[in-house]
């Protein structure tokens, strides 16, 4: 890891309560809100096999009501004070936020915390959510990047669950319990795995202690299966699907390669400019040779996303099905080239000036830093969220070069092919 990873400068408090939770606090006097955004070790590589799917479901069961709290009462008392609420789920994690006005915190956060550590998982609305979440796979199922990237995630994560989609299959769902749903929530959503964001007009006393009486009673802790993580190996050859959809009009190419965890950020940094150097913007490589100059894509982008195990770099292009073979030569032509000629400064800058211009305007906002500072925190360390930009200008081209040559390979990647039937 870079020493420029380190808690010097980062803006926040970060304070461990006496029961495991963590704090992360910054007080914004300029802004009438306040966010918190409560983040849990417990997305989907916490699910045994038998249980996929069961992190996002869990998910949505959170806001059916707690005992003293009945299904849509928490929505009601944030939309009444004017504020809004959401939650997502990955495989790394799963989060719950709310904005509020500042004034009206001690109304929202006690009720966010009751339905995250006292759901009542009701068994009629158990079967009635379940119907939701089902539409949402076949919805997915209906989406041709959705289906394309899926398989791509199965070629490259063969061992991990990764590979597995958030969701679940429509076979594993059917098979879940309320005892079973139950059981995960009370292993998995205690102190040592959560962390509470909290970034607005609140003073550090006050959050602090409006945070220790709502989140004073975590449920017994059960024991549930667990899942064994096994490292997925260095691939060693090309991993190849191909799928066919009827009544599909443009192709999907998309290559991957794995990228490391968040244990080795500054590496992944650089993954980051490489993706941006390759296929982002008119001026990028593959943006410019194969869409401007030899037309064979209608559209191409890259992508790094930064995972707690791995990390995963794509390459993704929309095209007409006859090019899909020559683009993806094409490609590999370039990953070599990138690896064996220079990077010159021209697109090392441009690409460090997209990447510290992005990053800007996503933490602009109590939200986004609240957000920033939770995701950070839950797949590495908080500090890191603000040392992003000096990590990505201390790049030179030798060291990217280095980072292409260590990850990127035009004989080792999975690729999938989406064509018409």
């Amino acid at each position: 890891m870079s020493p420029l990873l380190t808690k010097s400068g980062f803006p926040a408090n970060i304070v461990r309560l006496d029961n495991g939770l963590t704090v992360i606090h910054q007080q914004i006097e300029a802004t009438p809100v306040a966010v918190v955004d409560v983040w849990v070790k417990a997305g989907a590589i916490r699910e045994p096999d038998p249980w996929s799917g069961m992190a996002h479901f869990l998910e949505h069961m959170i806001f059916k009501g707690t005992e003293t709290l009945p299904p849509g009462a928490f929505d009601r008392e944030i939309e009444n004070r004017g504020g809004m609420t959401n939650a997502a789920t990955s495989h790394d994690y799963a989060h719950f936020f709310i904005t509020l006005a500042a004034q009206y915190l001690e109304n929202g956060l006690p009720i966010l915390a009751d339905l995250l550590l006292h759901p009542a998982i009701p068994d009629e609305e158990f079967i009635r959510e379940r119907e939701v979440v089902l539409e949402e796979i076949r919805q997915s199922n209906d989406n041709p990047d959705w289906l394309a990237f899926q398989a791509l995630m199965e070629k490259i994560y063969q061992r991990h669950p990764y590979g597995r989609p958030v969701f679940g299959s429509a076979n594993q769902l059917m098979a879940l319990t309320p005892s079973d749903m139950r059981q995960f929530h009370s292993c998995h959503y205690q102190p040592e795995n959560m962390t509470v964001a909290i970034v607005g007009n609140v003073s550090q006393s006050r959050a602090i202690a409006l945070i220790e009486q709502s989140f004073d009673r975590f449920p017994p802790r059960t024991p549930c299966p667990q899942l064994e993580l096994e490292a997925e190996p260095p691939m060693t050859e090309i991993r190849r699907r191909e799928l066919y959809l009827p009544r599909l009009e443009v192709g999907r190419l998309i290559m991957a390669w794995i990228g490391p965890g968040s244990e080795q950020l500054y590496e992944a940094y650089g993954l980051d400019l490489l993706a941006v150097l390759l296929a982002e913007g008119r001026s990028s490589r593959l943006v410019q040779e194969l869409r401007e100059m030899r037309g064979l894509v209608h559209g191409i982008g890259s992508d790094f996303s930064v995972q707690r195990d791995s990390s995963l770099f794509t390459i993704s292009a929309w095209l007409d099905p006859e090019n899909s073979e020559q683009v993806e030569s094409l490609i590999r032509d370039r990953i070599y080239e990138l690896q064996n000629e220079p990077i010159c400064d021209v697109e090392l800058n441009r690409a460090k000036r997209v990447l510290c211009n992005d990053y800007a305007f996503s933490s602009e906002t109590p939200s986004q830093l609240a957000g920033l500072y939770g995701y950070y925190h839950t797949i590495a360390e908080a500090p890191n969220a603000v040392a992003y930009p000096a990590c990505i200008q201390s790049y030179d081209a030798e060291q990217l070069q280095q980072v292409a040559n260590h990850y990127l390979s035009p004989n080792y990647y999975a690729v999938t092919h989406l064509k018409p039937l």
